[in-house]
């Protein structure tokens, strides 16, 4: 029988599924007490990257140290699920959290499962990084991919025209597609990082490493032609909708960018 494994990338103790599926993973584990989780600053590893690469630094410590033959990656506040009432509280939503069971059926049919896509009704995929972030890092990484490896470009251009993207860094994976997708990802983003070592942003704008490679995910798969299926993401904290509309609003009409996550 196939191992799978799903990391939990977390910063914090937190209730975490009890499905053997499931392994919590400390990102940003270098120099910080011990959770009691699994660390990514064991065998080979970026853990010291976290302030910048977020979750990344979790599936690069998974994608070189695991020996499943398919792993994934969900976060803590964060998780997929295939019921279509998981329930409105976190007690209701860690009992309908994906199992190994349900993932051992999804995968016969398919390499790749991935949350739905995030819809974004008013603007592309490129716009909104553009109205919330800074853009240059995003321009930066198609430089990378037009030298690097341009057989992608035409689907990173499409950015311009896609409103809605496989998002979060969330998936579950055969650890071949893995192993070339960590492989692609992160000598575009090693790239990026001495490309723009000179800039100064601030905490927040400084992850844009995990940003970026949320656009990335779609501009592989679609690439490479890969199936997958898709299965419900679901907040296990409510989300203030209010204010990150309003914020948003702010970003598109009046220039003022995202200052913190929602």
């Amino acid at each position: 029988m196939d191992k799978i494994t799903v990391i939990i990338a977390t910063h914090k103790k937190y209730q975490m599924p009890t499905d053997k599926l499931y392994l919590p993973v400390h990102v940003g584990a270098e120099g910080k007490d011990s959770l009691g989780y699994q660390k990514d600053n064991e065998g080979k590893n970026i853990s010291k990257k976290n302030p910048f690469f977020c979750e990344l630094t979790g599936l690069y410590w998974a994608w070189k140290n695991l020996k499943s033959d398919y792993i994934g990656l969900v976060h803590y506040r964060r998780h997929l699920t295939i019921s279509k009432n998981p329930g409105k509280t976190a007690e209701e939503k860690f009992k309908n959290v994906l199992t190994l069971k349900q993932v051992k059926e999804l995968l016969k049919d398919n390499d790749i499962i991935l949350p739905n896509k995030r819809k974004y009704y008013i603007e592309n995929l490129y716009d909104h990084y553009k109205h919330t972030m800074y853009i240059e890092p995003l321009d930066e990484t198609r430089n990378i991919i037009e030298e690097k490896c341009p057989e992608y470009l035409n689907e990173f251009d499409k950015l311009h025209k896609r409103t809605s993207a496989h998002m979060f860094n969330m998936f579950i994976m055969k650890k071949e597609i893995l192993d070339d997708y960590s492989k692609w990802l992160f000598d575009i983003l090693f790239e990026l990082e001495k490309r723009m070592k000179d800039k100064e942003y601030d905490q927040f704008h400084s992850r844009f490493y995990g940003r970026v490679s949320e656009l990335l995910l779609d501009v592989y798969i679609n690439t490479n032609n890969l199936k997958y299926t898709e299965v419900k993401f679901m907040d296990m904290e409510n989300i203030n909708w209010w204010k990150k509309g309003t914020s948003f609003l702010k970003a598109k009409f009046l220039g003022k960018k995202y200052e913190k996550s929602f």
